[in-house]
């Protein structure tokens, strides 16, 4: 299976160091993603919006990874926003074990937060992969009336 093009959500006043262990994770032989976009500095205006929109149409998924001000972030939540906006498959990753990691504004009830270990990273990106090859599928061999 292909590698996975994954676009991080994460606070970057507060998570940058999440980052880096993330991308240090996917430079792993058989991570099966590579982090090909980030998390944009600036205020979330229209500009900012444009290019974050951008970003996220040419990756496969979305991994927000959360942290102790993650609900207070307003990039991360938009850039939420737009995933869903974009219909971007997404998960929440707890980014800090030793402490309360919070939701992003704007999440679900029923987004979950997952543990943050290599086979959860591996197994949700070959999920959301096998999820969209499957609805791809469907897709160009749906009969229309």
């Amino acid at each position: 299976m292909s590698h996975a093009r994954v676009y991080t959500s994460f606070d970057l006043d507060h998570d940058k160091d999440l980052h880096d262990r993330l991308i240090a994770e996917s430079r792993v032989h058989g991570s099966g993603f590579e982090v090909v976009a980030r998390s944009q500095a600036g205020e979330p205006d229209e500009a900012w919006e444009e290019r974050v929109r951008r970003r996220i149409r040419q990756v496969d998924q979305v991994i927000v990874i959360c942290g102790e001000h993650t609900d207070v972030s307003p990039r991360v939540s938009a850039e939420l926003r737009i995933a869903r906006e974009q219909q971007k498959p997404y998960f929440l990753l707890w980014g800090r074990p030793e402490i309360p990691c919070t939701k992003p504004a704007g999440a679900k009830s029923a987004d979950g937060m997952y543990s943050w270990t290599p086979d959860t990273l591996r197994e949700h990106i070959r999920s959301t992969l096998r999820s969209a090859h499957s609805l791809a599928a469907a897709a160009r061999y749906k009969r229309h009336s």
